[in-house]
């Protein structure tokens, strides 16, 4: 059961204050008898995950349930429970889904096999691929067309990398460390390009790029980077404020790859980090002799979570709760045209507000 009480309106005081208007952006100064809150800004979910859900919410009130999702349509249970319990039925694969009905791919995108067995089973798809994925397959299918050979940097059992690996598998190794760099072999090593899933972390991936570019010195890169703007944007909050808290609790659930590259940031900052689900999951231990917690959120975690934590927290004697936003983000996209359609038959608009 959670611990937030809409009635308090925990979040409706807190003041946010700007980065750069904190000398330093230091909060040492604290007096060490004040237990405080620092709520990270930017947090919670991204454009992408705002748009996947609004999707399914859509079509289950269009076209009624049930609709069947691939996957789960954002990493965090949370979401998926409530979109379940409104009518979603989640599966793991097309095969699952009954001929002709209709299917929503998830956020992370699928590889080019999926589609090909929807539309030989007559499904009725909704794409809900986040458009910063879908530019990372339109990445790789014109890299392979070129001629290259393909590094995709990544974790192998993410769906994410599933579906972009399957739009040029013939040419595509995926590496997941530095290590593994140095055990790649292709035909030309004038002829090599990397990519990156959305969801790594910074450092990780600048460490692997550096390693491919010592080793294949004419490798060939996105035009711009593929790591998301809210995965380094939250990133980049943690690594802001990390330094000035005893603590730093982000809310996201164990699959969430964005999530976990948050609580790394923090612990390679040398500040204890953990990842929770919500604030049952913390454990009064880890406040023992802390004053400052920071707290924030991955990409795919609704702010209901975060509510839990924070009065969670206020009732452990963190009195103190100061938003922190480090940078803007004001990032939109749109309705996919099956959606905008759907909506234009029933009478409706393809305006969604984004929550």
């Amino acid at each position: 059961m959670l611990f937030f009480n809409a009635e308090i309106g925990i979040l409706a005081d807190v003041t946010t204050t700007l980065l750069e208007s904190i000398p330093n952006g230091n909060y040492a100064e604290t007096s060490p008898s004040k237990k405080r809150v620092l709520l990270l800004k930017p947090r919670g979910f991204c454009a992408g995950v705002v748009r996947a859900i609004d999707i399914v919410k859509i079509a289950l009130e269009t076209f009624g349930a049930p609709i069947y999702v691939r996957r789960e349509i954002v990493h965090n249970r949370y979401v998926v429970n409530e979109l379940a319990e409104k009518g979603a039925i989640f599966v793991h694969e097309i095969d699952d889904v009954p001929d002709g009905q209709r299917v929503i791919y998830s956020a992370h995108g699928v590889s080019p096999a999926v589609r090909e067995r929807s539309k030989g089973r007559g499904l009725k798809v909704i794409d809900a691929t986040c458009p910063l994925v879908t530019k990372v397959h339109i990445e790789a299918v014109k890299f392979a067309r070129d001629g290259y050979s393909l590094v995709l940097i990544g974790h192998r059992d993410h769906d994410e990398i599933e579906g972009t690996l399957g739009e040029a598998p013939d040419v595509t190794q995926v590496v997941s460390n530095v290590a593994e760099v140095a055990e790649l072999v292709v035909p030309d090593p004038n002829r090599v390009a990397y990519l990156t899933q959305t969801t790594l972390s910074l450092d990780e991936a600048r460490d692997i790029i550096h390693a491919l570019k010592e080793k294949y010195p004419n490798i060939a890169g996105p035009h711009s980077q593929d790591i998301c703007y809210a995965t380094e944007n939250r990133q980049v909050a943690v690594r802001n404020v990390a330094h000035d808290a005893g603590l730093v609790l982000v809310v996201g659930s164990t699959n969430s790859s964005n999530s976990n590259r948050l609580v790394e940031v923090s612990r390679n900052l040398g500040t204890v980090g953990y990842l929770i689900d919500n604030s049952q999951a913390i454990d009064p231990k880890w406040l023992v002799g802390v004053n400052t917690v920071a707290v924030t959120a991955g990409a795919s975690a609704p702010e209901v979570l975060v509510e839990d934590v924070v009065n969670y927290l206020q009732l452990n004697g963190f009195d103190s709760v100061e938003e922190v936003e480090v940078m803007p983000e004001n990032v939109r996209f749109g309705l996919p045209p099956e959606i905008i359609q759907a909506i234009g038959g029933a009478g409706g608009t393809a305006s969604v507000p984004v929550n």
